[in-house]
């Protein structure tokens, strides 16, 4: 007999308002009333959420971000086993999507406890609607790697995906992002910039990955940003024209790169030797 058939402890993944507060479902009001334990990414958002919500959380509530997930969820799978319900929230959206959760959903699992959710919003399918780019099929990459050339490392395995796709990305990184993505993908691939997502100065920022990269070089964009991209068009690419690298080269000077290390990005984008791209840069100054 499993633990589920006996009664025993489960947890209960809760989405949560990406910044609307009337985006919370009546379940995400019953699940924090009525958890013996909710695990929060951060315990004074699950505050402010509680009493927005005008719920009285009666749970023992317990922090569960990134930092802290693997030593705290065997703590949460021995509450599971004294059948406690288990509550994970996050700062919004559903947890264990590029967020606190998947480690205690992983544990739970292996132990027999049952997992279930109260579906929340998700930025990810939000800001894949307000794209206007295909969303028949697409595919969701998370976070890039923070460092340029992991990055563009990356971007190279992803070039040719022909699907549409979504990624989360931080203020401080987005532009040298969608410079990269720009060199790799082709200044003129579709894409979209969500950001604040539901909140009072929700903006969707709808054009070519050139266009994107120099508006976002312009000024750091603040908030929190899913990014949509345009998937790859049927054929093999090329070697863009000379124009073209020198542009590409300035939107990563644009986004913070010195000339140097613009070149040398550049270069390793498409393949080509430093050298070349420094004397397409330099001859025509």
């Amino acid at each position: 007999m499993s633990r589920e058939e006996v009664g025993a402890g489960r947890v209960v993944l809760a989405g949560a308002p990406l910044g609307n507060i009337g985006d919370a479902s009546t379940r995400l009001r019953e699940v924090l009333a009525s958890a013996d334990v909710i695990a929060a990414e951060d315990t004074r958002r699950l505050a402010r959420l509680a009493k927005d919500l005008d719920v009285t959380v009666r749970g023992r509530i317990v922090s569960y971000f990134e930092g802290n997930d693997e030593r705290r969820t065997p703590e949460l799978v021995e509450a599971l086993a004294g059948g406690a319900v288990v509550a994970v929230v996050t700062d919004g959206g559903m947890p264990s999507v590029s967020d606190p959760g998947f480690r205690l959903v992983r544990a739970a699992l292996d132990a027999g406890y049952p997992v279930t959710a109260a579906p929340g919003p998700s930025a990810v399918t939000t800001a894949l609607a307000l794209s206007g780019l295909p969303s028949d099929r697409f595919v969701f990459e998370g976070f890039l790697p923070r460092t340029g050339a992991n990055r563009r490392s990356r971007l190279r395995e992803l070039a040719t995906e022909p699907r549409t796709l979504v990624l989360f990305e931080a203020p401080h990184r987005i532009a040298g992002a969608l410079a990269d993505l720009a060199a790799t993908f082709g200044a003129d691939r579709p894409a979209a910039v969500c950001r604040e997502l539901t909140k009072t100065y929700e903006e969707v920022r709808r054009g070519t990955l050139a266009e994107l990269a120099e508006w976002a070089g312009s000024g750091e964009p603040r908030g929190e940003i899913t990014l949509v991209v345009g998937g790859a068009p049927a054929g093999p690419g090329a070697r863009p024209d000379d124009e073209e690298l020198r542009a590409a080269v300035a939107r990563r000077e644009a986004a913070g790169d010195s000339r140097r290390d613009a070149i040398q990005a550049i270069a390793e984008v498409y393949g080509l030797k430093k050298r070349e791209v420094y004397t397409l840069v330099h001859n025509a100054q």
